[in-house]
């Protein structure tokens, strides 16, 4: 645990409030935990928080220098607008599910180039990687209870993405790989 805990950049930490709302919204909508709350409810929220703001967050940190957090936020913002654009869409089981599975291999990217900056950051990605292959595989396999599964992953990411940028903002501990001068942030 580091104890002293670097601000990180204001971009970084909004990019990770961002990601945070947008995987525990469509987490929980996935989940089917509360009746007549579906993922596909979350679809504005992941155009314009997760889709827009965190690619917009993406690109100054990529202008900033950053090339890991913005390539994650740019990407990831990609994905949330294509998919919060589509949901409740008129498209196959089997599309969405190669939709799903085709972003899985970013989040894949993501987690591997995450491994300097600690298990927080890593788990994040991590677990972001497992909610997108479950909900792919279990669209292609007609299995609702792997895209429910794959819900509480997304959930459990969102926390790790809310809790990373409030650390940041609060100051709190993280498990950190970085160098406390050097901006730490809990997922990039």
């Amino acid at each position: 645990m580091d104890n002293d805990v670097s601000a990180g950049s204001t971009t970084s930490t909004l990019g990770h409030l961002a990601l945070g709302l947008t995987l525990l919204a469509f987490g929980i909508g996935s989940t089917g935990v509360i009746d007549n709350v579906a993922a596909s409810d979350a679809a504005a929220l992941a155009t314009w928080v997760g889709g827009v703001a965190l690619f917009v967050a993406g690109l100054f940190e990529l202008r900033a220098g950053d090339g890991r957090t913005g390539t994650a936020f740019a990407g990831l913002g990609a994905f949330w607008f294509a998919w919060g654009t589509g949901a409740g869409g008129g498209v196959s089981e089997e599309a969405g599910g190669l939709f799903m599975l085709l972003w899985a291999m970013l989040a894949l990217s993501l987690t591997a180039a995450a491994s300097g900056s600690g298990l927080l950051g890593q788990g994040v990605y991590g677990l972001l990687t497992l909610s997108l292959l479950l909900s792919g595989i279990g669209a292609f396999a007609d299995a609702s209870a792997l895209g429910q599964i794959g819900g509480w992953a997304a959930a459990l990411a969102g926390l790790g993405a809310w809790y990373g940028a409030t650390a940041s903002l609060a100051k709190w501990p993280t498990l950190s790989g970085r160098a406390a001068g050097r901006g730490v942030t809990a997922t990039g």
